[in-house]
């Protein structure tokens, strides 16, 4: 891939030092929280003299501009502007979706916002657009140092950073704690011996998690980087797992369901733990009441060991486009929307899950975000964003109605899972 035009500016600009360090001394955030890099520690205002004007466009969904969900958005740009004396900050809005960020992006990057929220998922579009600009020095060593590396590892391609997080993307299981203990739910076998479970097996995005569990390099390599790799559902630990998928299935206790009607079943009491992401909380926790419960995903055995069923991560991320006119102050408002204070007002007012590694300790005591952020340092494996993935979600959706519906069997499992590899590493499109 071409070097972007930003990055060897940017690498340009720090060599000459007129972009500074993040690391060393850093200008305090708003509140009681860590410190914020910032790339004009260093080089002081000078007595009298006139702030930078400075124009920006930032994108974001519109739920982070409504004011009645407290206005993340322009409350934290806002507060960015503040704590800069040396720019004279004028902001302009505009609506784009994290999943929309990867077409609209790249239409007309010139026109496109300086800074926006992005799927990891997308960054390849982005990348191959030179839409993104590639971080570097000690803005790359503030991402590293102050984030999970799982997510981290979400934002990279080919070998280059490009962005910073600002919140997670992953899924675990909601269980009602008067069938489950905490020991229960540690292993799905004992689960399904005391209850119902549903789980969306006709989803990829949800089965992709036992393949994940014998082989957790099974979808491009092990952080989810190398493309060379691809789909690996063509050995003996994936034929293992479409085995135990088949024993599962026959299970009258274990579910085909999605999340929305898993959860509906769970208020009939017809299911006693399914799983699903942060976006079913609420409903659930109101579902269940004082017997809410939330863990990680559980072990399954296969070939008789249990083994950790490993979900995907990916990340929800700022962004710089390529072509802004004003890279430092961009790279450092992305830093700052990603940042603790940020992060946090994010909490309070949206329920984002922080991601932010001194805001994590902080927020244990709220179940979901203590079992999001183990979720993610602990078992999960990143979700690559190259767009050859597209190629498994169709042949996985048809895999798990196969399993559901009892097409797939012990007899001819190799054969329906050599199927599946292949049909996961092609178009379809002759």
């Amino acid at each position: 891939m071409k070097k972007k035009t930003l990055a060897l500016l940017l690498a340009c600009c720090m060599t000459l030092g007129l972009l500074s360090a993040c690391g060393g001394n850093n200008n305090p955030p708003a509140g009681d929280g860590p410190t914020q890099p910032s790339a004009s520690d260093g080089q002081p205002q000078s007595p009298g003299a006139e702030p930078e004007k400075v124009s920006l466009t930032v994108w974001s969904p519109s739920e982070d501009q409504n004011p009645d969900l407290g206005a993340w958005l322009v409350t934290m740009c806002d507060q960015f502007n503040e704590l800069h004396p040396e720019w004279d900050i004028t902001f302009e809005y505009g609506v784009c979706t994290e999943s929309e960020a990867k077409s609209l992006v790249p239409q007309d990057v010139d026109k496109a916002a300086d800074v926006f929220v992005f799927s990891s998922t997308g960054l390849e579009n982005l990348c191959q657009a030179n839409a993104i600009t590639e971080w570097g020095g000690s803005y790359m060593q503030a991402v590293q140092e102050n984030y999970p590396k799982s997510l981290v590892d979400t934002l990279y391609y080919e070998g280059g950073l490009f962005g910073v997080p600002i919140t997670t993307n992953t899924y675990f299981m909601y269980y009602d704690k008067s069938v489950y203990s905490e020991e229960d739910v540690k292993s799905l076998d004992t689960m399904l011996e005391k209850g119902k479970v549903a789980y969306p097996l006709n989803d990829g995005y949800y089965l992709a998690a036992f393949y994940l569990a014998a082989n957790e390099g099974a979808f491009f390599g092990p952080d989810g980087a190398d493309r060379e790799a691809g789909v690996t559902l063509n050995d003996e630990s994936a034929v293992a797992v479409t085995n135990t998928l088949v024993d599962l299935v026959a299970n009258p206790n274990f579910i085909v369901a999605s999340p929305s009607d898993a959860i509906a079943m769970m208020r009939e009491g017809n299911c006693s733990a399914y799983v699903c992401g942060t976006w079913q909380a609420a409903q659930t926790e109101e579902a269940l009441g004082e017997n809410y419960g939330v863990a990680m995903l559980p072990t399954v055995k296969i070939n008789g060991t249990d083994t950790q069923i490993r979900p995907f991560t990916s990340s929800k991320a700022m962004g710089v486009k390529s072509s802004t006119q004003y890279p430092e102050v961009s790279l450092n408002l992305a830093l700052y929307l990603a940042g603790y204070d940020s992060q946090k007002y994010h909490y309070e007012t949206r329920g984002y899950v922080p991601c932010e590694n001194a805001l994590v300790d902080e927020v244990q005591n709220d179940v979901i975000c203590r079992v999001d952020s183990a979720t993610v340092s602990e078992i999960a494996v990143p979700r690559g964003s190259f767009t050859e993935m597209s190629f498994f979600w169709t042949p996985a959706e048809s895999m798990g109605n196969e399993l559901r519906d009892g097409t797939v069997t012990h007899d001819n499992a190799a054969e329906k899972t050599e199927a599946f590899h292949a049909a996961s590493n092609t178009s379809g499109v002759n």
